[in-house]
């Protein structure tokens, strides 16, 4: 199939979502829930022969892989989405002009959203949920390592949307191959917006390449800024926490900011981490600190280039600092803009942090593993938004959304 086909099957399965109440919608992503959870045998089949054609040692694996929990997991947040308000129709504003005109402000649906994802099944549900919730179509377009998963995810929301009378192709998936990849990105007239979710790499070709409207999310060079006055015991729990939850995700932990007041403690602080097989990169003076506390096989000098990189995996680095203004200085320096922490007992150094520190979640004394929508109250998400324009940190329903303006008179015209 040409892939213009693809995009105006697409556009016009739109239609089909024009009119269905939310009693509907949420009772069909309840229904969904169910089935997910009752093809759990049919998806991990599918999901292992993806397995099967990657390297366990990759990073992007644990992003591949699913398992019955992992899909009981991603039923629940589909039934969270079904029990959550519905912004579209929402009134922003109503005003009454002079001239008698009444002038409201409305929300509605962005349209046809195209995604554009590694490997990462569990995306495939998560837009779907959001998308349909906001009466958006998703046209997605999967990695090759995710293939089969996204395959039988399809065919099961497809399954339900035909039971309800719903055109299947609202959820539109592209095949897996790169001439997909740029016929999105060319989809002018077919795609109202584009999110890219993955690496770096990913994100940059997406916003170089695409002549449709782009928002950048996912990528994360995340920092923890430890402050002379940090209670050690949470500092360590924090960075632990930042860093091993789950390696792979884009809130994870890449470089630790230890003020040189701790550099005493620091054994005490990195000492889970050696625990959990993290290896650290560490500059001259965490080195000298660490030298002969953590395991040497796991302790490397600093380069510059592990400043500034998304590990992906049991990786990280340590930067000492004098201040809280060369912390500061340093995450402006190496951040994503994605999530950045301060651990400290210092009121008015935590509040320079959170004003100063540019980027969609800050956090006080908080891991930075919670950047995520369930755990924000979304639900769940559509990727995390680095930007500014429209959208910024978890995208839920309400950022799946725009505005129109709504004019009703009585016969008036213009002079």
């Amino acid at each position: 199939m040409d892939h213009t086909q693809y995009f105006e099957r697409a556009r016009k399965a739109g239609r089909s979502l024009i009119g269905l109440s939310n009693e509907q919608i949420d009772a069909l992503l309840l229904e969904l829930a169910d089935a997910a959870v009752a093809a759990t045998g049919e998806l991990l089949l599918a999901n292992q022969a993806d397995l099967d054609r990657m390297d366990p040692a990759d990073a992007k694996y644990d992003r591949l892989k699913l398992t019955a929990d992992r899909i009981a997991s991603i039923a629940a947040e589909m039934r969270t989405v079904a029990g959550l308000h519905n912004p579209v129709g929402e009134v922003l504003e109503q005003k009454e002009m002079p001239n008698g005109l009444q002038i409201s402000k409305v929300r509605v649906p962005l349209g046809n959203i195209g995604i554009i994802y590694e490997a990462r099944p569990n995306v495939t549900f998560d837009v779907f949920s959001l998308c349909f919730k906001t009466g958006n179509v998703a046209i997605l377009k999967g990695g090759s390592d995710a293939a089969y998963s996204n395959e039988a995810i399809v065919k099961v929301i497809h399954s339900v949307l035909t039971l309800h009378g719903i055109d299947p192709y609202v959820v539109t998936l592209l095949p897996p191959d790169r001439e997909a990849t740029h016929a999105l990105l060319n989809a002018i007239g077919y795609v109202d917006v584009l999110i890219p979710r993955g690496s770096q790499n990913l994100i940059n070709y997406v916003r170089e390449n695409s002549r449709v409207p782009v928002i950048e999310t996912g990528a994360g060079i995340v920092h923890v800024y430890g402050d002379a006055t940090a209670d050690v015991d949470m500092l360590s729990r924090i960075v632990f926490n930042s860093k091993t939850r789950r390696p792979s995700v884009c809130n994870t932990l890449d470089c630790f900011i230890v003020h040189e007041a701790l550099l005493n403690e620091l054994p005490q602080i990195t000492s889970p981490l050696a625990k959990a097989q993290v290896t650290i990169y560490a500059d001259e003076p965490a080195y000298a600190a660490l030298q002969g506390s953590y395991p040497a096989e796991l302790l490397h000098p600093a380069q510059a280039e592990h400043f500034g990189t998304e590990f992906l995996s049991l990786k990280m680095a340590i930067r000492t600092v004098s201040s809280l203004t060369e912390a500061l200085d340093h995450i402006d320096e190496y951040s994503s803009k994605h999530s950045e922490a301060i651990v400290s007992q210092d009121a008015d150094n935590i509040e320079t942090f959170l004003n100063t520190v540019d980027a969609a979640a800050v956090y006080a004394n908080v891991a930075t593993a919670f950047t995520d929508g369930a755990q924000f109250g979304l639900g769940s998400e559509i990727g995390i938004s680095t930007q500014k324009l429209h959208a910024r940190g978890p995208m839920g329903l309400s950022e799946l959304t725009s505005y129109k303006w709504v004019v009703r008179g009585n016969g008036q015209t213009r002079n």
